[in-house]
Protein backbone atom coordinates (compact mmCIF):
# COMPACT_ATOMS: atom_id res chain seq x y z
CA UNK A 1 0.00 0.00 0.00
CA UNK A 2 1.24 3.62 -0.86
CA UNK A 3 1.48 6.31 1.78
CA UNK A 4 -1.34 8.66 1.13
CA UNK A 5 -0.35 12.14 0.03
CA UNK A 6 0.46 14.53 3.24
CA UNK A 7 -0.73 18.13 3.40
CA UNK A 8 0.94 20.15 5.61
CA UNK A 9 -0.72 23.74 6.60
CA UNK A 10 1.90 24.12 9.05
CA UNK A 11 1.51 26.63 12.10
CA UNK A 12 -1.87 28.26 11.82
CA UNK A 13 -2.95 29.93 14.86
CA UNK A 14 -0.80 30.55 18.21
CA UNK A 15 -2.41 31.50 21.41
CA UNK A 16 -0.57 32.47 24.68
CA UNK A 17 2.89 30.31 23.43
CA UNK A 18 0.95 27.26 21.88
CA UNK A 19 1.19 26.89 18.77
CA UNK A 20 -1.18 24.84 16.47
CA UNK A 21 -0.62 23.43 12.72
CA UNK A 22 -2.98 21.49 10.40
CA UNK A 23 -2.22 18.62 7.81
CA UNK A 24 -4.63 16.09 6.09
CA UNK A 25 -4.21 13.26 3.53
CA UNK A 26 -7.19 11.61 1.32
CA UNK A 27 -7.72 7.94 2.86
CA UNK A 28 -10.24 5.63 2.50
CA UNK A 29 -9.65 3.06 5.38
CA UNK A 30 -7.43 2.19 8.43
CA UNK A 31 -4.74 1.21 6.67
CA UNK A 32 -4.37 4.72 5.02
CA UNK A 33 -5.24 6.81 8.42
CA UNK A 34 -2.09 4.77 9.94
CA UNK A 35 0.13 5.16 6.90
CA UNK A 36 -0.52 9.20 6.40
CA UNK A 37 0.11 9.53 10.61
CA UNK A 38 3.28 7.25 9.76
CA UNK A 39 4.20 10.03 7.40
CA UNK A 40 2.90 13.08 9.58
CA UNK A 41 5.50 11.28 12.85
CA UNK A 42 8.48 10.86 10.56
CA UNK A 43 9.21 14.43 10.39
CA UNK A 44 10.93 15.52 13.84
CA UNK A 45 8.97 18.49 14.50
CA UNK A 46 5.03 16.52 14.34
CA UNK A 47 6.93 13.53 16.18
CA UNK A 48 7.90 15.67 19.31
CA UNK A 49 4.65 17.67 19.12
CA UNK A 50 3.09 17.78 22.41
CA UNK A 51 -0.44 16.75 21.07
CA UNK A 52 -1.30 15.16 17.42
CA UNK A 53 -5.24 15.02 17.29
CA UNK A 54 -6.92 13.76 14.34
CA UNK A 55 -10.12 12.58 13.01
CA UNK A 56 -11.68 10.97 9.97
CA UNK A 57 -14.50 9.68 8.19
CA UNK A 58 -14.55 6.49 6.49
CA UNK A 59 -17.18 4.70 4.68
CA UNK A 60 -17.19 2.34 8.09
CA UNK A 61 -17.79 5.58 10.05
CA UNK A 62 -15.89 8.04 11.63
CA UNK A 63 -12.99 7.37 13.94
CA UNK A 64 -10.63 10.10 15.82
CA UNK A 65 -8.45 10.43 18.80
CA UNK A 66 -7.15 12.79 21.09
CA UNK A 67 -3.92 11.44 21.76
CA UNK A 68 -3.50 13.49 24.90
CA UNK A 69 -5.67 16.93 24.19
CA UNK A 70 -8.81 15.42 25.56
CA UNK A 71 -12.07 15.82 23.35
CA UNK A 72 -9.90 17.84 20.57
CA UNK A 73 -10.43 14.54 18.24
CA UNK A 74 -14.35 14.93 18.41
CA UNK A 75 -14.29 18.71 18.14
CA UNK A 76 -12.38 17.70 14.44
CA UNK A 77 -14.65 14.84 14.00
CA UNK A 78 -18.03 16.85 14.40
CA UNK A 79 -16.68 19.87 12.42
CA UNK A 80 -15.90 17.00 9.24
CA UNK A 81 -19.70 15.36 9.71
CA UNK A 82 -21.39 19.04 9.71
CA UNK A 83 -19.15 19.34 6.36
CA UNK A 84 -19.63 16.66 5.18
CA UNK A 85 -16.07 15.67 4.23
CA UNK A 86 -15.52 11.96 4.19
CA UNK A 87 -12.37 10.46 3.34
CA UNK A 88 -10.47 13.30 4.41
CA UNK A 89 -7.72 12.61 7.79
CA UNK A 90 -7.05 15.86 9.46
CA UNK A 91 -4.55 15.94 12.00
CA UNK A 92 -4.32 19.16 14.35
CA UNK A 93 -1.11 19.15 16.06
CA UNK A 94 -0.28 21.21 19.28
CA UNK A 95 3.03 22.38 20.38
CA UNK A 96 2.79 23.15 24.25
CA UNK A 97 3.08 26.97 25.00
CA UNK A 98 3.49 26.43 28.85
CA UNK A 99 0.21 28.68 29.55
CA UNK A 100 -3.06 26.33 29.99
CA UNK A 101 -5.82 27.59 27.31
CA UNK A 102 -8.70 25.93 29.12
CA UNK A 103 -11.74 26.08 26.49
CA UNK A 104 -9.66 28.20 24.65
CA UNK A 105 -7.51 25.10 23.28
CA UNK A 106 -10.96 23.69 21.38
CA UNK A 107 -11.68 27.16 19.90
CA UNK A 108 -8.00 26.82 18.30
CA UNK A 109 -8.75 23.20 17.29
CA UNK A 110 -11.54 24.78 15.54
CA UNK A 111 -9.81 27.41 13.48
CA UNK A 112 -6.99 25.19 12.40
CA UNK A 113 -9.25 22.92 11.06
CA UNK A 114 -11.44 26.25 9.43
CA UNK A 115 -7.75 26.56 7.80
CA UNK A 116 -7.80 23.33 6.07
CA UNK A 117 -11.18 23.62 4.98
CA UNK A 118 -10.31 27.06 3.39
CA UNK A 119 -7.65 25.03 1.45
CA UNK A 120 -9.92 22.48 0.02
CA UNK A 121 -10.75 23.20 -3.45
CA UNK A 122 -14.04 22.89 -4.48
Amino acid sequence: MSTPELIKLGVVVSDRGSRFAVSAARVTDRAGVDAALAALKSDRAYAKATHNSWAVLLPTGGLKADDGEAGAGMVILNMLTRQELAGHLVVVTRWYGGKKLGGDRFRRVQDAVRAYFDSVPD
